[in-house]
């Protein structure tokens, strides 16, 4: 997955043609590291379709706040760069998979 900068967000994600999952978390989170192999299954699958891309908070601390994420993982939906569900979390792909069909139509 590609990384996002506080810098590169703009260009990443607000002029991205396709809807964007944000996965925001840290080297230190354990469940974070739990979530980050489904992410990039689920990225393989839909990568086509649905842009991933992963947020440090360390390192992006702007966009972290933009979107308000107070815990790790924290895993934001955007469709035409306007946020349509939030999670925190761990979550399966199943349920990941169902999101993106409900959120996204795909």
């Amino acid at each position: 997955m590609e990384h996002v900068m506080d810098d590169t967000y703009a260009a990443q994600v607000e002029q991205s043609g396709l809807p964007v999952i944000l996965d925001f978390g840290a080297t230190w989170c354990g469940p974070c590291k739990k979530l980050e192999p489904i992410l990039d299954q689920l990225s393989g699958e839909l990568g086509e379709k649905v842009r991933f891309l992963k947020v440090d908070v360390a390192e992006a601390p702007e966009t972290a706040k933009k979107f308000g994420v107070m815990s790790v993982p924290t895993v934001v939906f955007l469709k035409d760069g306007q946020k349509v569900h939030q999670f925190v979390g761990l979550e399966s792909k199943e349920k990941i998979q169902k999101l993106v069909t409900q959120h996204f139509g795909l």
